[in-house]
């Protein structure tokens, strides 16, 4: 094998091939906050984005009125309004409690149960490599999401499964320290931010502002431009996310 052949493993994979992806979120807001611009960015250009919340979202309270309803079936609403306000219309749910997730090899049978059935060709998370992510239920998640994607394509995996294996051409990561991909989302930001809004119960006008201003200031950093905001995430393929120590650097 020539040098040109095995570096090329060593890029980051083409995006425009998407046409089903699957964003997986650990709580009912972390898409819209993660890659909402993205995801508004994909829906328009006539990509399918599907939602699947690993928690309940239970233990989100911070103190908000949110009415007569449960908090989870408060987040649940806001989740699907958020996600229909960016062109998303399928959402799953796992409804794990909320701050339990812990097993990572159970979880990722469930990811990959729900890739294989729906065929989806790509898949979104958060980063769980960033090294000051404290939340445990992001890391899990993360991890399980990339153990999914490098085991779909096995012909018993989970075990038992009646569902014909898949392989995933994309593994998408928000909340990331090292984006190597980038979406000019200028166009989509206010409806990134109506989406983001949403979330009534877990975010004041204050915090709302907040995110506003840092959004645009990371975004405008990426892009090098005033008036530009890029959204980035760090994509790997499959491949990468197993044995391949440089895909730090990809």
């Amino acid at each position: 094998m020539d040098n040109s052949a095995i570096l090329s493993l060593f890029a980051p994979p083409k995006l425009d091939g998407i046409k089903k992806l699957l964003c997986v979120q650990p709580h009912p807001d972390d898409n819209e906050i993660g890659m909402g611009g993205i995801i508004s960015l994909l829906t328009k250009r006539g990509v399918q984005v599907d939602y699947l919340t690993v928690t309940d979202g239970a233990l989100g309270d911070i103190g908000i009125p949110y009415g007569e309803e449960s908090l989870v079936q408060v987040r649940k609403r806001e989740a699907e309004m958020a996600g229909k306000a960016l062109g998303v219309s399928t959402f799953h749910y796992f409804s794990i409690p909320d701050g339990t997730l812990s097993d990572i090899g159970a979880l990722s049978r469930q990811i990959a149960e729900l890739v294989r059935r729906e065929r989806y060709d790509a898949i979104a998370a958060p980063d769980p490599w960033n090294r000051y992510e404290a939340h445990n239920d992001h890391v899990v998640t993360g991890k399980a999401v990339a153990q999914a994607a490098i085991s779909c394509s096995l012909l018993h995996y989970p075990e038992n499964t009646e569902t014909l294996p898949l392989s995933l051409s994309a593994v998408l990561f928000y909340f990331t320290a090292r984006p190597n991909t980038y979406f000019d989302i200028t166009e989509e930001f206010e409806r990134k931010m109506g989406a983001v809004s949403l979330h009534a119960s877990q975010i004041t006008p204050d915090m709302l502002n907040l995110y506003g201003g840092y959004f645009k200031w990371r975004g405008e950093r990426m892009s090098g431009k005033e008036g530009v905001i890029m959204e980035g995430v760090k994509a790997l393929m499959p491949l990468h996310l197993h044995c391949i120590p440089e895909a730090e650097g990809i």
